[in-house]
């Protein structure tokens, strides 16, 4: 089962990044529904939720440490192959 899918659109910030705390707050605020949404699930397929979000902070450390050394793409790559 694919529940990414369902996420919808994201929808996009309205405050500039230069003003970091509207900008993080409003991010913060699009993306906790979504997150809920992920570990609701992650839960109801039989995961821990402490478990899952522990996963899932180390997961987006991740993410944004290997955008930093330039590996995204790496990663992306990696993900695409974990697809059945």
């Amino acid at each position: 089962m694919d529940a990414m899918a369902d996420l919808g659109p994201v929808p996009g910030p309205t405050h500039q990044a230069k003003e970091f705390l509207a900008y993080e707050s409003e991010c913060r605020g699009v993306l906790k529904p979504l997150l809920a949404g992920l570990l609701d699930t992650a839960e109801a397929a039989g995961w821990k939720r402490r478990t899952a979000a522990s996963a899932l902070m180390f997961l987006a450390a991740q993410q944004v440490s290997d955008a930093s050394r330039g590996t995204a793409g790496a990663a992306l790559h990696n993900r695409e192959e974990a697809k059945p």
